[in-house]
């Protein structure tokens, strides 16, 4: 069976130009912009609004629109949008920009298909929104940071494995409580994450007695350890380039191989993958 993740990975290194650049970027400032509209007009947003029905009728730009519109019209929407750009901006150095991209849109593209679907089944034109778009992101970051702690109010250091539970409990609350076929939507959202994370997923899964397992917080200390008698930090482990020859050339960490090797960014996503 195809695995769409690695298409995906072989269209971006077939185009490197492709995607748009920081594109949390523009989301946020988006953001920032509809919430501003809203605190001076709050029904100018009715206007950018996902409906099927007006935008069967000519009001196209609601299929986009509605993916910047805030989570609230008070203060802690500004605390959603830098979190929204902070973790968007890391899926986006992880990944590359061409990848990233297609991760975000086709997000909104299948809630865009989503909601004409219910449409056309019960004929309520249903106001979607792009909550379960960004709940994906986060559980997407989640995912390949699990240990990486942020300050929940500025106060309380939590791991985002954990902060990850709640948004699974967001996902499930919404199943359940919303109306048939509007519960749906979780689902979908839930749909690309496994596209782009399905393998990561499964890497958390343990494994099952006398197979080795990659314990990551050693396999980082040792790298270290190496790196302190070495004369650079980085080095590619299929062409050898390290950041001391080449200090313009950008380094990253696969996250779906077993163990921990950094890759130059032309070979990112142009390897075979590390199984043990």
């Amino acid at each position: 069976m195809t695995d769409p993740r690695r298409k995906i990975e072989e269209f971006c290194y077939r185009h490197p130009n492709f995607g748009i650049p920081n594109l949390m970027r523009y989301v946020v400032i988006a953001g920032v912009v509809f919430w501003l509209l809203g605190a001076v007009n709050s029904v100018a947003l009715s206007y950018l609004l996902f409906n099927p029905a007006l935008i069967l009728r000519g009001q196209v730009w609601r299929l986009v629109s509605f993916v910047f519109i805030p989570p609230s019209t008070g203060i802690l929407a500004f605390v959603a949008l830098y979190f929204y750009y902070w973790i968007g901006s890391t899926l986006e150095h992880q990944w590359g920009t061409g990848q990233f991209t297609i991760y975000f849109f086709s997000g909104v593209i299948l809630t865009v298909i989503y909601g004409f679907v219910i449409y056309f089944i019960t004929g309520y034109p249903y106001s979607v929104s792009s909550t379960y778009i960004y709940l994906s992101m986060f559980f997407s970051f989640a995912t390949l940071f699990p240990d990486m702690q942020v300050l929940l109010f500025f106060i309380i250091p939590v791991k985002m494995k954990y902060l990850a539970l709640v948004d699974a409990a967001i996902f499930v609350y919404g199943i359940v409580t919303d109306p048939f076929p509007v519960n749906l939507l979780p689902v979908v959202a839930v749909l690309n994450y496994l596209i782009f994370c399905g393998g990561e997923l499964r890497a958390l899964i343990p494994k099952k007695p006398g197979r080795s397992t990659v314990n990551f917080r050693r396999e980082s200390a040792r790298i270290r350890r190496e790196q302190a008698d070495r004369l650079y930090t980085h080095k590619c482990a299929v062409c050898g380039r390290t950041d001391t020859e080449y200090p313009n050339l950008e380094f990253r960490y696969c996250s779906r191989c077993a163990g921990y090797h950094c890759f130059c960014s032309e070979h990112i996503n142009n390897h075979i993958h590390f199984t043990e």
